[in-house]
Protein backbone atom coordinates (compact mmCIF):
# COMPACT_ATOMS: atom_id res chain seq x y z
CA UNK A 1 0.00 0.00 0.00
CA UNK A 2 1.28 3.45 -0.93
CA UNK A 3 0.64 6.86 0.60
CA UNK A 4 0.92 10.11 -1.32
CA UNK A 5 1.34 13.54 0.29
CA UNK A 6 0.98 16.74 -1.71
CA UNK A 7 3.72 19.12 -0.56
CA UNK A 8 3.26 21.65 -3.36
CA UNK A 9 1.63 22.59 -6.69
CA UNK A 10 -1.89 22.40 -5.22
CA UNK A 11 -3.93 25.48 -6.07
CA UNK A 12 -0.84 26.96 -7.71
CA UNK A 13 1.56 26.23 -10.57
CA UNK A 14 4.69 26.34 -8.41
CA UNK A 15 6.44 24.41 -5.68
CA UNK A 16 5.95 20.92 -7.15
CA UNK A 17 6.72 18.29 -4.50
CA UNK A 18 5.00 14.94 -4.00
CA UNK A 19 6.02 12.50 -1.28
CA UNK A 20 5.33 8.84 -2.06
CA UNK A 21 5.60 6.36 0.82
CA UNK A 22 5.70 2.61 0.27
CA UNK A 23 6.75 0.38 3.14
CA UNK A 24 9.90 1.93 4.57
CA UNK A 25 10.71 3.84 1.34
CA UNK A 26 10.21 7.60 0.99
CA UNK A 27 10.35 8.96 -2.58
CA UNK A 28 10.07 12.69 -3.32
CA UNK A 29 8.92 13.35 -6.88
CA UNK A 30 9.97 16.86 -7.89
CA UNK A 31 11.60 19.29 -5.51
CA UNK A 32 10.47 22.73 -6.64
CA UNK A 33 10.51 26.24 -5.25
CA UNK A 34 7.32 28.18 -4.66
CA UNK A 35 7.21 31.36 -6.74
CA UNK A 36 4.85 34.30 -7.19
CA UNK A 37 2.62 35.41 -4.33
CA UNK A 38 4.42 36.23 -1.07
CA UNK A 39 2.40 33.71 0.92
CA UNK A 40 3.60 31.04 -1.49
CA UNK A 41 7.24 32.16 -1.40
CA UNK A 42 7.17 32.06 2.39
CA UNK A 43 6.52 28.31 2.18
CA UNK A 44 10.07 27.91 0.87
CA UNK A 45 11.27 28.97 4.31
CA UNK A 46 8.85 26.76 6.23
CA UNK A 47 9.96 23.42 7.64
CA UNK A 48 8.94 20.41 5.55
CA UNK A 49 6.50 18.03 7.26
CA UNK A 50 9.09 15.29 6.75
CA UNK A 51 12.73 15.32 7.84
CA UNK A 52 14.85 15.49 4.65
CA UNK A 53 17.12 12.83 6.20
CA UNK A 54 14.21 10.39 6.01
CA UNK A 55 13.79 10.78 2.24
CA UNK A 56 15.49 7.95 0.35
CA UNK A 57 15.29 9.16 -3.25
CA UNK A 58 14.34 12.28 -5.22
CA UNK A 59 13.06 12.05 -8.80
CA UNK A 60 12.85 15.14 -11.03
CA UNK A 61 10.40 15.42 -13.91
CA UNK A 62 12.43 18.28 -15.39
CA UNK A 63 14.83 21.09 -14.58
CA UNK A 64 12.60 24.16 -14.25
CA UNK A 65 13.09 25.82 -10.86
CA UNK A 66 9.49 25.27 -9.76
CA UNK A 67 10.28 21.55 -10.05
CA UNK A 68 13.97 21.41 -9.05
CA UNK A 69 14.89 24.62 -7.23
CA UNK A 70 14.29 23.38 -3.66
CA UNK A 71 16.86 20.60 -4.05
CA UNK A 72 19.86 22.57 -2.66
CA UNK A 73 17.87 23.42 0.47
CA UNK A 74 16.74 19.82 0.85
CA UNK A 75 20.37 18.70 0.73
CA UNK A 76 21.43 21.53 3.04
CA UNK A 77 18.85 20.27 5.56
CA UNK A 78 20.05 16.68 5.51
CA UNK A 79 18.98 14.79 2.37
CA UNK A 80 21.84 12.63 1.09
CA UNK A 81 20.21 10.05 -1.23
CA UNK A 82 20.26 9.75 -4.99
CA UNK A 83 18.50 12.20 -7.31
CA UNK A 84 17.23 10.52 -10.47
CA UNK A 85 16.43 12.38 -13.68
CA UNK A 86 17.21 12.30 -17.40
CA UNK A 87 20.67 13.19 -18.65
CA UNK A 88 19.50 16.47 -20.18
CA UNK A 89 17.75 17.42 -16.93
CA UNK A 90 21.02 16.81 -15.09
CA UNK A 91 22.88 19.02 -17.56
CA UNK A 92 20.30 21.80 -17.23
CA UNK A 93 20.27 21.58 -13.43
CA UNK A 94 24.03 22.18 -13.51
CA UNK A 95 23.16 25.59 -14.99
CA UNK A 96 19.85 26.37 -13.28
CA UNK A 97 20.55 25.50 -9.65
CA UNK A 98 23.76 27.54 -9.22
CA UNK A 99 22.04 30.41 -11.03
CA UNK A 100 19.05 30.18 -8.68
CA UNK A 101 21.44 30.34 -5.73
CA UNK A 102 23.33 33.26 -7.25
CA UNK A 103 20.12 35.24 -7.75
CA UNK A 104 19.13 34.65 -4.12
CA UNK A 105 22.57 35.67 -2.88
CA UNK A 106 22.48 38.74 -5.12
CA UNK A 107 19.01 39.74 -3.94
CA UNK A 108 20.02 39.35 -0.30
CA UNK A 109 23.19 41.39 -0.85
CA UNK A 110 21.25 44.11 -2.69
CA UNK A 111 18.61 44.22 0.06
CA UNK A 112 21.30 44.58 2.73
CA UNK A 113 23.13 47.27 0.77
CA UNK A 114 19.97 49.28 0.07
CA UNK A 115 18.36 48.55 3.43
CA UNK A 116 14.89 47.63 2.17
CA UNK A 117 14.63 44.19 3.80
CA UNK A 118 12.75 43.66 7.05
CA UNK A 119 15.40 41.11 8.03
CA UNK A 120 18.78 42.16 9.41
CA UNK A 121 20.68 40.82 7.69
CA UNK A 122 18.74 39.43 4.74
CA UNK A 123 19.94 35.90 3.94
CA UNK A 124 19.61 33.76 0.82
CA UNK A 125 17.51 30.63 0.97
CA UNK A 126 20.64 28.73 -0.06
CA UNK A 127 24.04 29.48 -1.56
CA UNK A 128 25.93 28.52 -4.70
CA UNK A 129 27.99 26.17 -2.55
CA UNK A 130 24.78 24.44 -1.43
CA UNK A 131 23.76 24.06 -5.08
CA UNK A 132 27.08 22.49 -6.03
CA UNK A 133 26.77 19.95 -3.21
CA UNK A 134 23.26 19.03 -4.39
CA UNK A 135 24.41 18.51 -7.97
CA UNK A 136 26.80 15.77 -6.84
CA UNK A 137 23.81 13.62 -5.85
CA UNK A 138 22.23 13.59 -9.32
CA UNK A 139 22.30 10.23 -11.11
CA UNK A 140 21.03 10.46 -14.71
CA UNK A 141 19.06 7.54 -16.18
CA UNK A 142 17.94 6.76 -19.71
CA UNK A 143 14.37 7.11 -20.89
CA UNK A 144 12.37 3.87 -20.85
CA UNK A 145 14.89 2.24 -18.52
CA UNK A 146 13.61 0.50 -15.39
CA UNK A 147 15.43 1.65 -12.25
CA UNK A 148 15.24 -0.31 -9.01
CA UNK A 149 14.43 2.09 -6.16
CA UNK A 150 14.46 -0.62 -3.52
CA UNK A 151 11.54 -1.85 -1.45
CA UNK A 152 9.97 -3.43 -4.53
CA UNK A 153 9.60 -0.06 -6.29
CA UNK A 154 10.62 0.58 -9.90
CA UNK A 155 11.07 3.91 -11.68
CA UNK A 156 10.67 4.64 -15.38
CA UNK A 157 11.04 7.97 -17.23
CA UNK A 158 9.20 8.60 -20.51
CA UNK A 159 9.60 11.76 -22.66
CA UNK A 160 6.74 14.23 -22.19
CA UNK A 161 7.78 16.97 -24.64
CA UNK A 162 7.72 19.96 -22.29
CA UNK A 163 11.40 20.98 -22.40
CA UNK A 164 14.70 19.28 -22.99
CA UNK A 165 14.99 16.32 -20.64
CA UNK A 166 11.43 16.50 -19.30
CA UNK A 167 9.67 13.25 -18.47
CA UNK A 168 6.61 11.46 -17.24
CA UNK A 169 7.62 9.68 -14.03
CA UNK A 170 6.15 6.24 -13.43
CA UNK A 171 6.74 4.50 -10.09
CA UNK A 172 5.27 1.08 -9.52
CA UNK A 173 5.43 -2.09 -7.50
CA UNK A 174 3.74 -5.41 -8.21
CA UNK A 175 0.33 -4.08 -7.16
CA UNK A 176 0.17 -0.35 -7.94
CA UNK A 177 1.49 2.17 -10.44
CA UNK A 178 1.56 5.96 -10.06
CA UNK A 179 2.22 8.32 -12.98
CA UNK A 180 3.40 11.89 -12.40
CA UNK A 181 2.76 13.94 -15.53
CA UNK A 182 5.22 16.74 -14.76
CA UNK A 183 4.51 19.54 -17.22
CA UNK A 184 3.09 18.11 -20.44
CA UNK A 185 4.38 19.47 -23.74
CA UNK A 186 2.43 20.15 -26.90
CA UNK A 187 1.96 17.74 -29.80
CA UNK A 188 3.01 20.22 -32.50
CA UNK A 189 5.68 22.27 -30.75
CA UNK A 190 8.15 23.85 -33.14
CA UNK A 191 11.13 22.53 -31.15
CA UNK A 192 10.18 19.62 -28.89
CA UNK A 193 8.90 16.24 -29.98
CA UNK A 194 5.34 15.29 -29.00
CA UNK A 195 4.67 13.70 -25.58
CA UNK A 196 4.78 9.91 -25.65
CA UNK A 197 1.53 8.02 -25.25
CA UNK A 198 0.97 6.35 -21.88
CA UNK A 199 -1.43 3.42 -21.91
CA UNK A 200 -1.87 2.59 -18.24
CA UNK A 201 -1.46 3.85 -14.68
CA UNK A 202 -3.48 3.07 -11.57
CA UNK A 203 -3.13 6.65 -10.32
CA UNK A 204 -2.34 9.80 -12.26
CA UNK A 205 -1.12 13.21 -11.08
CA UNK A 206 -1.99 15.59 -13.90
CA UNK A 207 -0.87 19.17 -14.44
CA UNK A 208 -3.54 21.79 -15.22
CA UNK A 209 -1.65 25.00 -16.01
CA UNK A 210 -3.93 25.69 -18.99
CA UNK A 211 -6.88 23.68 -17.72
CA UNK A 212 -9.31 26.50 -18.51
CA UNK A 213 -7.77 27.74 -21.76
CA UNK A 214 -7.16 26.85 -25.36
CA UNK A 215 -4.08 28.17 -27.11
CA UNK A 216 -4.76 30.54 -29.98
CA UNK A 217 -4.64 28.90 -33.39
CA UNK A 218 -2.97 31.91 -35.01
CA UNK A 219 0.61 31.56 -36.17
CA UNK A 220 2.75 33.11 -33.40
CA UNK A 221 5.32 34.15 -36.02
CA UNK A 222 2.82 36.58 -37.53
CA UNK A 223 2.03 38.25 -34.19
CA UNK A 224 5.70 38.32 -33.19
CA UNK A 225 6.62 40.01 -36.46
CA UNK A 226 3.85 42.60 -36.08
CA UNK A 227 4.92 43.49 -32.52
CA UNK A 228 8.58 43.79 -33.49
CA UNK A 229 7.85 45.87 -36.59
CA UNK A 230 5.55 48.30 -34.72
CA UNK A 231 8.18 48.79 -32.03
CA UNK A 232 10.97 49.23 -34.58
CA UNK A 233 8.87 51.89 -36.32
CA UNK A 234 8.77 53.77 -33.00
CA UNK A 235 12.56 53.24 -32.69
CA UNK A 236 11.82 51.36 -29.51
CA UNK A 237 13.18 48.36 -27.67
CA UNK A 238 11.40 45.01 -27.45
CA UNK A 239 12.16 43.44 -24.08
CA UNK A 240 11.14 39.78 -23.92
CA UNK A 241 11.26 38.10 -20.49
CA UNK A 242 12.04 34.48 -21.32
CA UNK A 243 12.51 31.24 -19.48
CA UNK A 244 16.15 30.40 -20.05
CA UNK A 245 15.34 26.80 -20.84
CA UNK A 246 12.97 26.20 -23.73
CA UNK A 247 11.40 29.58 -24.35
CA UNK A 248 14.68 31.38 -25.07
CA UNK A 249 15.61 28.80 -27.69
CA UNK A 250 12.12 28.89 -29.21
CA UNK A 251 12.17 32.68 -29.53
CA UNK A 252 15.62 32.65 -31.07
CA UNK A 253 14.44 30.17 -33.67
CA UNK A 254 11.32 32.20 -34.48
CA UNK A 255 13.38 35.38 -34.84
CA UNK A 256 15.78 33.48 -37.12
CA UNK A 257 12.83 32.40 -39.29
CA UNK A 258 11.43 35.95 -39.41
CA UNK A 259 14.75 37.44 -40.44
CA UNK A 260 15.35 34.72 -43.03
CA UNK A 261 11.94 35.29 -44.60
CA UNK A 262 12.23 39.09 -44.54
CA UNK A 263 9.23 39.44 -42.22
CA UNK A 264 11.41 41.63 -39.99
CA UNK A 265 14.53 43.57 -40.93
CA UNK A 266 17.64 41.43 -41.04
CA UNK A 267 19.78 44.07 -39.31
CA UNK A 268 17.73 44.48 -36.10
CA UNK A 269 20.16 43.82 -33.24
CA UNK A 270 19.14 40.88 -31.05
CA UNK A 271 20.68 40.21 -27.64
CA UNK A 272 20.34 37.13 -25.47
CA UNK A 273 21.14 38.60 -22.06
CA UNK A 274 21.14 35.58 -19.80
CA UNK A 275 24.29 33.55 -19.21
CA UNK A 276 22.00 30.73 -18.11
CA UNK A 277 20.08 30.84 -21.40
CA UNK A 278 23.37 30.93 -23.32
CA UNK A 279 24.51 27.78 -21.53
CA UNK A 280 21.08 26.18 -21.97
CA UNK A 281 21.27 26.84 -25.71
CA UNK A 282 24.57 24.95 -25.88
CA UNK A 283 22.98 22.05 -23.97
CA UNK A 284 20.02 22.17 -26.35
CA UNK A 285 22.37 21.76 -29.30
CA UNK A 286 24.19 18.87 -27.59
CA UNK A 287 21.00 16.87 -27.01
CA UNK A 288 19.86 17.15 -30.63
CA UNK A 289 18.20 13.71 -30.55
CA UNK A 290 15.50 15.02 -28.16
CA UNK A 291 14.10 17.79 -30.34
CA UNK A 292 13.07 18.50 -33.91
CA UNK A 293 15.90 20.77 -35.11
CA UNK A 294 18.68 19.60 -37.38
CA UNK A 295 22.32 20.44 -36.50
CA UNK A 296 22.21 23.14 -39.19
CA UNK A 297 19.09 24.70 -37.68
CA UNK A 298 20.72 24.58 -34.24
CA UNK A 299 23.70 26.46 -35.63
CA UNK A 300 21.40 29.11 -37.13
CA UNK A 301 19.62 29.45 -33.79
CA UNK A 302 22.95 30.03 -32.07
CA UNK A 303 23.90 32.74 -34.56
CA UNK A 304 20.65 34.72 -34.27
CA UNK A 305 21.58 36.78 -31.20
CA UNK A 306 24.60 38.31 -29.62
CA UNK A 307 25.25 36.45 -26.40
CA UNK A 308 25.65 38.79 -23.42
CA UNK A 309 27.68 37.34 -20.58
CA UNK A 310 29.28 40.17 -18.62
CA UNK A 311 27.44 42.39 -16.16
CA UNK A 312 29.05 45.47 -17.72
CA UNK A 313 27.70 44.61 -21.17
CA UNK A 314 24.27 43.98 -19.65
CA UNK A 315 24.33 47.42 -18.03
CA UNK A 316 25.42 49.07 -21.27
CA UNK A 317 22.32 47.69 -22.98
CA UNK A 318 20.21 49.85 -20.67
CA UNK A 319 21.89 52.96 -22.08
CA UNK A 320 21.46 51.81 -25.69
CA UNK A 321 18.72 53.25 -27.88
CA UNK A 322 16.46 51.15 -30.08
CA UNK A 323 15.51 49.61 -32.24
CA UNK A 324 16.71 46.34 -30.76
CA UNK A 325 15.39 43.13 -29.24
CA UNK A 326 16.49 41.90 -25.81
CA UNK A 327 15.69 38.41 -24.58
CA UNK A 328 16.46 38.05 -20.89
CA UNK A 329 15.49 35.81 -17.97
CA UNK A 330 13.41 35.36 -15.96
CA UNK A 331 10.24 34.55 -17.87
CA UNK A 332 7.87 35.95 -15.24
CA UNK A 333 10.10 38.98 -14.55
CA UNK A 334 10.55 37.70 -11.01
CA UNK A 335 14.34 38.18 -10.93
CA UNK A 336 17.50 38.14 -12.98
CA UNK A 337 18.80 40.65 -15.48
CA UNK A 338 15.43 41.30 -17.09
CA UNK A 339 14.26 43.33 -14.09
CA UNK A 340 17.07 45.83 -14.72
CA UNK A 341 15.88 46.10 -18.34
CA UNK A 342 12.35 46.72 -17.11
CA UNK A 343 13.61 49.56 -14.92
CA UNK A 344 15.32 51.08 -17.96
CA UNK A 345 12.75 50.52 -20.71
CA UNK A 346 9.29 50.03 -19.15
CA UNK A 347 8.86 53.77 -18.35
CA UNK A 348 9.19 54.76 -22.04
CA UNK A 349 6.12 54.58 -24.27
CA UNK A 350 7.97 53.74 -27.50
CA UNK A 351 9.18 50.43 -26.06
CA UNK A 352 7.40 47.07 -25.78
CA UNK A 353 7.45 44.49 -23.00
CA UNK A 354 6.48 41.19 -24.61
CA UNK A 355 5.49 38.19 -22.48
CA UNK A 356 5.58 34.79 -24.15
CA UNK A 357 4.60 32.35 -21.41
CA UNK A 358 2.41 31.67 -18.41
CA UNK A 359 2.59 34.32 -15.68
CA UNK A 360 1.86 32.97 -12.20
CA UNK A 361 -0.25 35.01 -9.82
CA UNK A 362 1.82 37.45 -7.80
CA UNK A 363 4.61 37.84 -10.36
CA UNK A 364 5.54 41.13 -12.02
CA UNK A 365 4.58 39.61 -15.34
CA UNK A 366 1.05 38.86 -14.17
CA UNK A 367 0.72 42.37 -12.72
CA UNK A 368 1.86 44.03 -15.94
CA UNK A 369 -0.49 41.94 -18.07
CA UNK A 370 -3.32 42.92 -15.71
CA UNK A 371 -2.62 46.58 -16.50
CA UNK A 372 -0.54 47.65 -13.50
CA UNK A 373 0.59 51.26 -13.82
CA UNK A 374 3.78 50.44 -11.91
CA UNK A 375 5.63 47.44 -10.49
CA UNK A 376 7.98 47.23 -7.55
CA UNK A 377 11.59 46.45 -8.42
CA UNK A 378 14.42 46.54 -5.87
CA UNK A 379 12.27 48.41 -3.39
CA UNK A 380 11.18 51.10 -5.88
CA UNK A 381 8.04 51.50 -7.98
CA UNK A 382 8.78 51.61 -11.71
CA UNK A 383 6.12 53.19 -13.95
CA UNK A 384 4.86 51.05 -16.85
CA UNK A 385 4.39 53.25 -19.90
CA UNK A 386 5.72 50.81 -22.48
CA UNK A 387 3.30 48.71 -24.51
CA UNK A 388 2.70 45.40 -22.75
CA UNK A 389 1.97 42.50 -25.09
CA UNK A 390 1.36 38.77 -24.77
CA UNK A 391 1.76 35.90 -27.20
CA UNK A 392 0.04 33.10 -25.33
CA UNK A 393 0.35 30.27 -27.84
CA UNK A 394 4.11 30.00 -27.46
CA UNK A 395 3.54 28.13 -24.21
CA UNK A 396 5.36 24.84 -23.68
CA UNK A 397 2.33 23.57 -21.71
CA UNK A 398 -0.45 21.64 -23.42
CA UNK A 399 -3.86 23.31 -23.22
CA UNK A 400 -6.87 21.39 -21.93
CA UNK A 401 -7.84 20.05 -25.37
CA UNK A 402 -4.30 18.78 -25.99
CA UNK A 403 -4.26 17.16 -22.55
CA UNK A 404 -7.60 15.46 -23.23
CA UNK A 405 -6.20 14.12 -26.51
CA UNK A 406 -3.19 12.74 -24.63
CA UNK A 407 -5.43 11.16 -21.99
CA UNK A 408 -7.19 9.39 -24.84
CA UNK A 409 -4.15 7.13 -25.14
CA UNK A 410 -5.00 5.37 -21.87
CA UNK A 411 -6.44 1.93 -22.52
CA UNK A 412 -8.14 1.86 -19.11
CA UNK A 413 -8.96 4.81 -16.83
CA UNK A 414 -6.81 5.38 -13.74
CA UNK A 415 -8.52 4.59 -10.45
CA UNK A 416 -8.10 8.29 -9.59
CA UNK A 417 -6.71 11.31 -11.36
CA UNK A 418 -5.33 14.04 -9.10
CA UNK A 419 -5.38 17.54 -10.61
CA UNK A 420 -2.25 19.50 -9.66
CA UNK A 421 -0.03 22.34 -10.91
CA UNK A 422 -2.76 24.83 -11.75
CA UNK A 423 -4.34 27.98 -10.38
CA UNK A 424 -7.69 27.11 -8.69
CA UNK A 425 -9.92 28.11 -11.63
CA UNK A 426 -7.75 26.30 -14.17
CA UNK A 427 -7.49 23.17 -12.03
CA UNK A 428 -11.24 23.01 -11.47
CA UNK A 429 -11.89 23.52 -15.18
CA UNK A 430 -9.51 20.64 -15.99
CA UNK A 431 -11.39 18.47 -13.52
CA UNK A 432 -14.67 19.35 -15.19
CA UNK A 433 -13.36 18.64 -18.71
CA UNK A 434 -12.09 15.19 -17.72
CA UNK A 435 -15.26 14.25 -15.86
CA UNK A 436 -17.44 15.41 -18.75
CA UNK A 437 -15.46 13.85 -21.61
CA UNK A 438 -13.63 10.90 -20.05
CA UNK A 439 -16.00 10.06 -17.15
CA UNK A 440 -12.98 9.42 -14.94
CA UNK A 441 -12.82 9.79 -11.18
CA UNK A 442 -11.04 13.11 -10.59
CA UNK A 443 -9.79 14.63 -7.32
CA UNK A 444 -8.42 18.08 -6.50
CA UNK A 445 -6.02 17.55 -3.57
CA UNK A 446 -5.31 20.13 -0.88
CA UNK A 447 -1.88 21.35 0.23
CA UNK A 448 -0.32 18.82 2.66
CA UNK A 449 -3.18 16.35 2.10
CA UNK A 450 -2.25 12.66 2.32
CA UNK A 451 -4.12 9.96 0.40
CA UNK A 452 -3.81 6.17 0.41
CA UNK A 453 -3.27 4.41 -2.91
CA UNK A 454 -4.46 0.81 -2.70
Amino acid sequence: MMQLTFLGATGTVTGSKYLLKSGDKRILVDCGLFQGLKQLRLKNWAELPINPKEIDVVVLTHAHIDHSGYLPLLVKNGFSGKVYCSEATRDLCEVLLPDSAYLQEEEAEYANRRGFSKHQPALPLYTQEDAMVALKLITPVNYEQDVDLGGGLTLRLTPNGHILGSAFVRIHNQQTSVLFSGDIGRPNDILMRAPKVIKQADYLLLESTYGNRLHEKDDPQVKLAAIINKTVKRKGVVVIPVFAVGRAQELLYYIHLLKSSGAIAHDIPVYLNSPMAVDATEIFMHHHHEHRLTPEQCHALNQTARMVNSVDESRRLNQTHGPMIILSASGMASGGRVVHHLKAFAPKSNNTILFVGFQAAGTRGAAMLDGAESVKIHGEYVPIRANVELISNLSAHADYSEILDWLGGFETPPKKTFIVHGEPIAADAMRHHIEEKMHWKVVMPEYLETVTLD
